[in-house]
């Protein structure tokens, strides 16, 4: 199956897409620091600045977003006022990079190095009540976070292990136990969507493809392709009925291809589920 390109150059390093009733697609555009909304027709018709850089967002119950800046948790209200939480770390080898909520609506967000390969990341939690936690660390490339629809099971990428891991989840949300879903060595899994069947869909940075895995085996069920933005980097599902999957690119470095910067969509027969929202 081949992607269509849905809208022109619009990012110069697009990642987390959100699809929200009422608000439509949104994508970050990473090192620009900001969100843009995007219409049906693939147009931008606003942009929201949330700091120095913004790997990932989600919607607010009360209304407004909670993102990941480069070193914290900012809380954006409605009318687009930016609330910082305060630096998590010091250092400046280190930024945010991708997250998503869990059943509770607390949100989470990861840290990476800028450049290289070091294990210096950690996830981090942000509670409706403004405690941040340590998840895991040690992480390469935290990416795609997306949870199984009874809670039970967390899915979880960090890019630099080259696979899809899952952890059990206790009742209090604890991340527990973990085994290999599917192992993508020589691959670099990127952001990361569930469907209402439970299957994963995973963007391939470097490949110009998302990839549709069963979650029990790791077996590839679907392959979408993406003309001329080889950095695909994240995906999401939206569109009134849930069934058009939003497929994000980059043109890090400048070697993303013509097209790089651009969506895409596609319509592979199945529905999405809406993210949860954060809480607070």
């Amino acid at each position: 199956m081949k992607a269509e390109q849905f809208s022109g150059v619009v990012t110069g390093h697009g990642e987390g897409p959100v699809w929200w009733p009422g608000a439509g697609l949104r994508v970050c555009d990473g090192f620009a620091g900001r969100i843009r909304s995007l219409d049906d027709s693939g147009r931008v018709v606003a942009d929201q600045h949330v700091g120095t850089f913004v790997g990932a967002f989600r919607p607010r119950e009360g209304g407004g977003l909670v993102a990941g800046n480069e070193r914290s948790f900012v809380l954006i209200d409605e009318v687009g006022s930016v609330q910082d939480l305060g630096d998590l770390w010091s250092s400046t080898r280190l930024r945010m990079n991708d997250g998503g909520c869990d059943p509770q609506g607390r949100f989470y967000c990861g840290s990476m190095v800028f450049s290289g390969d070091a294990p210096e990341g950690v996830l981090y939690r942000l509670s409706p009540d403004g405690q941040v936690d340590v998840v895991l660390d040690k992480l390469f490339i935290p990416n795609g976070l997306v949870y199984a629809a009874d809670g039970a099971l967390v899915y979880f990428i960090d890019t630099g292990t080259q696979a899809v891991r899952a952890y059990e989840v206790d009742d209090d949300g604890a991340w527990g136990a973990m085994r290999i879903v599917a192992d993508l060595a020589g691959r670099s899994p990127d952001g990361m969507t569930i469907d209402a069947e439970g299957n994963l869909w995973v963007a391939l940075w470097g490949e110009a493809r998302v990839v549709c895995l069963d979650p029990v085996s790791g077996r590839e069920l679907e392959s979408i392709e993406v003309d001329g933005a080889s950095q695909t980097s994240a995906c999401t599902f939206g569109g009134a009925d849930l069934d058009q999957l939003f497929i994000t690119t980059s043109n890090q470095d400048g070697a993303g291809g013509p097209r790089a910067g651009a969506v895409f969509v596609a319509s592979p027969g199945v529905r999405g589920v809406l993210p949860t929202p954060f809480a607070g």
